[in-house]
């Protein structure tokens, strides 16, 4: 964790701390303190307050499982327990890694998601909506951030692409990480009380971004030549102050990003062939081979990219099974995974028939 000291006339509200959190509290939290959390590990978090990181432990009816980097609790700073979780403004979770579906917290009270790639290799469409998805159903504003444009022939290209997934994007830039002034450029949503998250693949420059929006020296690694992949430099979410006002959480590169319960963050991304599939014959209509479907004739008719609806698709029917499958035991739940696999493969034979 970066920086313990507060410039701004309410040390709490430096920390993200507004309203809604305010009128969380009540008589019970009298003795207790307020914090933000800015680590988690398996026996122990870190508090941030106005007198700085305090250790904390967990009440015997919460687990690390249940708190995640950036929530408020309250906490009794004698016992060093934290008594209460107060109510999320946002969430980012995903599927956790395994067969049995469970939920993984990745962070709490996030205002803006910067999504991180590069202009080259890394760069990929269907990741992107990925974390578009998880943004706005988690109601965080999504800003796409183009690494390596100093490396690229026409980074507008890429700027293009990304621009074109969605009018609810807020923001698309393409910058070089290691140059501080263009890196400036994200301070206009990292004001006073705003928390913003970095998330991404590995060795795209988040580690580098975060350490001139801090002034920090984090550990990093360059992205890979040959693949475009890279290196692990962020080992665990944590809770950063920003130089100017503002927090930062810093994530892991992130292999996969299972999605969850997210229907309407999907519906709203794709919203155009939301709207479409409303119009279908059949209200199951799968989109592949039934008559009288709205989204196959807007397919023929040019109005829509048939490789977006199949990423639609696959994004419904991923965030189906691992909603259905959420805490199902591991038999059931590599029975139904089996079963869903084999739908989709008879599904894409449809498709390759035709």
């Amino acid at each position: 964790m970066t920086g313990t000291s507060f410039d701004a006339p309410d040390p709490l509200a430096a920390l993200g701390w507004s309203p809604h959190f305010a009128a969380q509290l009540t008589d019970e939290d009298a003795e207790l303190t307020p914090l933000r959390i800015a680590s988690v590990q398996r026996n122990k978090a870190t508090g941030l307050g106005p007198d700085g990181p305090q250790r904390l432990s967990y009440s015997n009816d919460l687990s690390a499982a249940d708190v995640a980097v950036g929530d408020w609790v309250v906490a009794n700073t004698t016992t060093t327990q934290i008594m209460r979780i107060l109510p999320r403004t946002s969430q980012l979770s995903r599927r956790a890694a395994g067969v049995e579906a469970k939920a993984q917290l990745l962070a709490a009270n996030v205002d803006t998601l910067f999504i991180t790639t590069s202009c080259n290799a890394d760069f990929n469409l269907a990741r992107l909506e990925r974390y578009v998805v998880l943004a706005l159903d988690a109601g965080i504003h999504p800003a796409i951030l183009l690494t390596k444009a100093d490396q690229c022939d026409d980074p507008a290209a890429y700027v293009a692409q990304a621009t074109a997934l969605s009018d609810k994007i807020i923001a698309v830039l393409a910058i070089n990480a290691k140059d501080p002034a263009q890196v400036d450029q994200l301070r206009a949503w990292c004001g006073p009380g705003q928390t913003v998250a970095f998330v991404g693949s590995s060795g795209v420059g988040k580690s580098t971004i975060i350490n001139t929006l801090t002034g920090a020296d984090q550990t990093t690694a360059d992205i890979r030549a040959d693949d475009a992949k890279g290196r692990h430099t962020t080992t665990a979410r944590s809770l950063h102050l920003l130089a100017g006002g503002g927090l930062v959480i810093d994530m892991p590169g992130m292999r996969e990003l299972g999605l969850h319960d997210v229907a309407g963050g999907i519906d709203v991304l794709f919203d155009d062939i939301f709207k479409l599939a409303g119009q279908c014959r059949f209200r199951d209509c799968a989109h592949v081979s039934e008559p009288g479907c709205a989204v196959k004739a807007a397919i023929d008719a040019g109005t829509v990219s048939a490789e977006r609806v199949e990423r639609w698709r696959k994004l419904k029917s991923e965030d189906k099974l691992n909603t259905t499958t959420m805490g199902m035991d591991r038999k059931r739940a590599r029975a139904l995974t089996r079963s869903h696999r084999a739908i989709q493969a008879e599904q894409r034979g449809k498709k390759g028939d035709k």
